[in-house]
């Protein structure tokens, strides 16, 4: 089934490491990558970070020669849509992390803590009563809701954390009003992806630790999946699905082996 892929999109919490340890075979992943001149990219549902920041991240564990184009995050997806849909200088109240408000800032928009036109939800490590209570509110007042993704939680080295998922879970229960979501499994990211591979999904292989996000999603565009059993899924939870990947491996290493 992987003697065809020409290109790669790889998920990286979960399959290339959690928090800041790097999982089993990720050098060795990236060195087959750059060897086999593999066009790939990397897509995370997580909208903390730029893509700068994924790139100093990765330098700082031995890997070198990404750039910005190697890197989609649910966070610059979401300011892509944005920017289709509303003006320069939008009014935006975020719940996030520096690095989704950075994004939205220099792509133009104001960020403000009242009379927003939009809420829009990350993960946020710092959050806090009165952030939740802010986008209720605002909301209620006839702000936008925006949800950069759907993960209720996300792998970190202690087990699984609670994810943007939750948090945006939070504010349409306190607000009554459902939020439009960006992120994977979403089109957007998936085909972000895709335009930036300039390639075709029948040749393209998803990596992914999440069914519901990184298998379901890539499905739907017809792209060939692989999960890995390294972030939040287990041979249980894939049993119990109802969605299937394509190829399952327990880490890394094995689907390296299992590349022609």
């Amino acid at each position: 089934m992987l003697e065809h892929i020409k290109a790669v999109i790889s998920d990286m919490d979960g399959v290339l490491w959690r928090g800041s340890q790097a999982l089993p075979g990720m050098d060795q992943f990236f060195k087959l990558l750059f060897e086999r001149e593999l066009d790939f990219v990397l897509a995370t549902n997580n909208s903390s970070r730029r893509p700068q920041d994924y790139i100093s991240k990765l330098a700082g564990m031995g890997v070198n020669g990404l750039r910005p184009q190697h890197i989609v995050t649910s966070g610059t997806a979401t300011v892509s849509f944005l920017q289709s849909q509303f003006p320069t200088g939008a009014r935006i109240y975020v719940v996030g992390g520096a690095g989704l408000k950075r994004l939205l800032a220099s792509a133009g928009f104001e960020l403000v803590e009242s009379k927003a036109e939009l809420v829009v939800c990350g993960v946020d490590f710092d959050l806090t009563y009165d952030k939740v209570r802010k986008a209720t509110l605002l909301i209620r007042a006839g702000a936008r809701f925006i949800g950069t993704n759907p993960d209720s939680s996300f792998p970190s080295p202690e087990g699984l954390a609670p994810g943007a998922g939750s948090i945006i879970a939070l504010i349409e229960s306190a607000s009554g009003q459902p939020a439009t979501i960006i992120g994977k499994p979403e089109r957007g990211m998936f085909e972000a992806a895709l335009r930036q591979l300039d390639s075709r999904p029948q040749e393209t292989l998803m990596i992914g630790d999440r069914i519901g996000t990184d298998i379901a999603g890539a499905k739907a565009l017809g792209i060939k999946t692989a999960l890995v059993l390294t972030g939040v899924e287990t041979e249980e939870s894939l049993r119990l699905s109802d969605v299937q990947p394509d190829c399952v491996f327990a880490g890394l290493p094995e689907l390296i082996a299992a590349l022609p």
